[in-house]
């Protein structure tokens, strides 16, 4: 089984041609895949198929091997194979996701590469039980909620899957995988959360780490990237057009006032190529 290893700016996943390979158990493959140390490493499994809605699909599952709805650094990276490999002549295209049908806009430089991809991310979902939370209100936006004791003001997002955002301060020092796992794991999330942690440089630039449900801290979240400008938005601390800088880089992410959508830009990066016996 051949696949190619990409990542979008450090959120890196393993990509397999589901026009050419048939994999029964993609769940179980990112598992053992997924490993840093017996397997390929990454931080989940991502599938391109055929679709009878859009010019792909994207089935895509974390390095525990649950299956995710919704991943903007994945979907850039498909943008970049499906036209690289000559699946599409595009550059312009559509990709059916779990969360619904995503506008992808490729960028080449003079060689015909694909540089860069801004996705139509559509409109995040703020209704609590859509995100969801058991929360009670219309909106969670600073709502003071207390994990194993220690205080917390958040703003619960939905980009496709749901994230909750916390602005501090020293996010560099910050014990992430204690405080993300309690809160991705807490009964007020009933399908679980991705953690962002966010502190503010000014109005257009923001700092992000990221606990991913079920992958733990990566490099980057284009999802929790797009979640963090909604909520700073909400919060009035960022404007509708932001830079997020995150562990493998900077995402580019604006909230459009007109259609409501957010729009992520960035890079995607081939890694490496291989075949699996």
């Amino acid at each position: 089984m051949k696949f190619t290893k990409m990542h979008g700016i450090g959120n890196d996943y393993i990509y397999i041609n589901g026009f050419e390979e048939l994999v029964q158990n993609p769940g179980e493959l990112s598992i053992r895949l997924s490993d840093r140390h017996k397997g390929v490493g990454s931080d989940g499994l991502v599938m391109i198929l055929p679709s009878s809605k859009a010019d792909f699909r994207m089935q895509m599952f974390n390095a525990d091997g649950s299956e995710a709805e919704m991943c903007g650094n994945a979907a850039r990276c498909i943008g970049k194979y499906v036209y690289e490999k000559g699946l599409t002549n595009k550059t312009e295209l559509t990709l059916e996701t779990l969360a619904g049908i995503k506008t992808l806009q490729l960028f080449l430089d003079d060689d015909n590469n694909v540089v860069s991809v801004t996705v139509d991310m559509g409109n995040p979902e703020l209704e609590p039980s859509k995100i969801p939370t058991t929360l009670p209100g219309k909106q969670i936006v600073n709502f003071p909620v207390s994990f194993d004791g220690v205080n917390y003001h958040i703003t619960c997002v939905s980009m496709g899957n749901p994230h909750t955002v916390i602005f501090t301060q020293n996010i560099a020092t910050l014990d992430i995988e204690t405080i993300g796992k309690k809160i991705e794991n807490a009964p007020i999330f009933p399908r679980r959360t991705n953690v962002e942690f966010i502190e503010i440089i000014d109005k257009g630039r923001i700092k992000m780490r990221v606990w991913e449900r079920g992958s733990g801290e990566t490099m980057a979240c284009g999802t929790g990237a797009c979640a963090s400008v909604v909520a700073g938005v909400l919060n009035e601390l960022v404007s509708r057009k932001a830079t997020v800088e995150l562990l493998g880089g900077n995402l580019e992410i604006e909230w459009n006032e007109n259609d409501d959508h957010v729009y992520l830009t960035g890079p995607a990066e081939t890694v490496f190529e291989g075949e699996i016996f």
